[in-house]
């Protein structure tokens, strides 16, 4: 009997060190997943904040660009307008039946908010908005700049209505006189329009730090911290409270409208503007808490296994496991929707992208429109002269000289033929094969090119030249371009002189070093020198295009352009150029 109840006799619980090894294996996970999502969440916040703050700069960047592009767009139409014979017959005339419908058609290609031609008197007697003719504008800014100056004047003014408005405003001039003044509104308020439709909050700041453009109209018109103080009462309860339930929240840059945001500063290369923009860390804390969910995903997932394999016996917590499935599985779905709209926005910016260096481009075009017009300049003019020469020498029946002249002007059109190639590629770079070029031959065919030049005026031209050839490797008809411009430029800059006076030394080491040297006035600002459309000529003699030209093709070739101004007075000028030796040779 007493066998029987041994056998009989239930086997020991073992449900005691089940229980405890359950017990440590739960807290071990729960503790992996605070560790494992503190030290992720710390991670990728510091990594998804400087991702969001880089494609902040890169939308700052586009922002500045467009605007710049469309002031420097602007910016050359009353130099245009300016010189239009019949907007300077209708000022001398006083007839003005067909002036407003001119300027009508130029508005559409130009893309300007509008066109005002004003009289000596300040009255509007042309523009696009007819409604303004015969408004009088003696005290306007734009008016009484542009009397004063000879050069195009940019204007801000506040509206009465609110915002600001933008002009570029230039005189015109007959027979040594002012006889009106030609006003260009820029439209800066579509960028306005554009940047209200982003989530990001930009202004952009004058010189003296006020707001002038914002995608917030009560910003306008005050200075960026008072424009961030102009928040409701309640906002800093709203804050605190957004503090306290975000606990991953990083210190934030600023608040607007009550919400953190990060801010990004960046400089517009005009009059000392400035831009700004705010962006918030929503994206940042969504891009975070997907991974986090994640994370607590796979740990729900690892815990509901091992809740299944311990306790599947249990139906409570069965159905426990199949919610929970459920659930993942909708934020699963909530994931996918958040990648595909992460996807769509990295697309539009792939779009904003291409539309920014479509802008370049078209500000590029401009430019080079330009340069071919001064490009061509030196060689008709050198034709000129020889055309006449030529013509004198046959009235006085000498045909072999007139036939030198005629052999003179072909070479200066094959010249012409090269620039206009040489401009063409400008767009293509590097296509061009180069090959050794003499300096000593370079600099004699430059100053064969000034021919014309040299004879008008009584310059003492000083030439010193190395006993042996000083010879690179480069593209000749670029070089000689580069030595005219700079040979140009000397005898312009001494044309006031009384004795004037040029300087050429050719000297070989290292480099290959060319230095133009005049006894002109110098230079008054050698930072801007090599910037397109900086002069100090007057208007009609050159749109300072020459250096900067002349810089770019330097710089293609390897080397330096360099300028300064002497001590005994005047300017220098060097461009610098590999020197071809052995190895260069093999290296080409």
């Amino acid at each position: 009997m007493a066998l029987t109840r041994t056998d009989v006799d239930p086997p020991p619980k073992r449900s005691g060190p089940l229980s405890w090894r359950v017990r440590v294996a739960l807290a071990a996970l729960f503790l992996l997943a605070v560790a494992t999502v503190w030290v992720t969440n710390a991670l990728l916040t510091d990594r998804f904040t400087e991702t969001t703050r880089n494609r902040a700069e890169l939308r700052l960047a586009l922002y500045s660009g467009n605007l710049l592009s469309e002031l420097r767009r602007n910016a050359i139409v009353p130099q245009l307008l300016a010189r239009d014979p019949a907007l300077i017959g209708a000022l001398n005339s006083s007839d003005f039946s067909q002036s407003s419908q001119r300027l009508i058609s130029y508005v559409d290609e130009i893309g300007a908010a509008s066109l005002m031609l004003l009289d000596r008197d300040a009255r509007t007697v042309a523009a696009t908005d007819r409604n303004r003719l015969g408004e009088s504008h003696r005290n306007a800014p734009y008016f009484i700049d542009a009397l004063r100056s000879n050069a195009t004047v940019f204007t801000t003014l506040q509206r009465e209505a609110g915002g600001y408005s933008f002009t570029y405003s230039r005189r015109l001039d007959s027979q040594g006189s002012a006889i009106g003044v030609i006003v260009v509104e820029v439209d800066l308020g579509k960028f306005e329009r554009a940047w209200a439709g982003i989530s990001d909050a930009v202004l952009v700041t004058n010189s003296e730090g006020t707001i002038i453009l914002a995608t917030e109209p009560r910003w306008r018109g005050l200075t960026p911290t008072a424009a961030l103080q102009r928040a409701p009462p309640d906002s800093a309860i709203e804050r605190a409270i957004q503090a306290t339930a975000d606990w991953t929240a990083l210190p934030a840059d600023a608040y607007v409208q009550g919400e953190a945001v990060m801010r990004i500063d960046g400089r517009i290369p005009f009059r000392g503007w400035s831009m700004t923009s705010f962006t918030t860390y929503s994206s940042v804390r969504e891009k975070v808490n997907g991974v986090l969910a994640l994370e607590i995903m796979g740990f729900a997932i690892l815990a509901a296994l091992a809740f299944y394999a311990l306790s599947r016996k249990t139906a409570l917590r069965m159905a426990l496991f199949q919610r929970e499935s459920a659930e993942l599985r909708a934020l699963n779905l909530a994931l996918q929707r958040e990648i595909a709209e992460r996807e769509r926005v990295q697309e539009t910016l792939a779009v904003a992208e291409q539309t920014l260096a479509q802008s370049s481009k078209l500000a590029a075009l401009g430019e080079m429109s330009a340069a071919v017009s001064h490009e061509l300049n030196q060689p008709l003019a050198a034709m000129k002269t020889y055309l006449a020469g030529a013509r004198l020498l046959l009235r006085r029946n000498r045909p072999d000289e007139a036939l030198s002249a005629f052999h003179r002007i072909d070479d200066l059109i094959e010249r012409m033929g090269a620039i206009t190639r040489q401009l063409k590629s400008y767009a293509r770079k590097g296509q061009a094969e180069f090959s050794p070029v003499d300096m000593g031959d370079a600099l004699a065919s430059a100053l064969s090119m000034m021919e014309p030049q040299l004879k008008s005026r009584k310059v003492r031209i000083t030439r010193i030249l190395p006993d042996t050839p000083v010879r690179v490797m480069g593209d000749r008809m670029r070089i000689e371009q580069v030595m005219v411009n700079l040979l140009r430029n000397a005898l312009d800059a001494t044309k006031t002189v009384p004795d004037p006076r040029v300087d050429i030394i050719l000297a070989h080491g290292e480099t290959a070093t060319l230095t133009v040297r005049d006894n002109g006035h110098g230079i008054e600002d050698l930072e801007a020198l090599f910037e397109p459309f900086y002069t100090t000529k007057q208007p009609g003699d050159g749109v300072g295009l020459g250096l900067a030209i002349s810089s770019g093709i330097v710089n293609d070739l390897n080397g330096r352009l360099i300028a300064r101004n002497a001590e005994q007075g005047g300017a220098v000028f060097e461009m610098q150029l590999p020197i071809l030796n052995e190895e260069t040779r093999a290296a080409e």
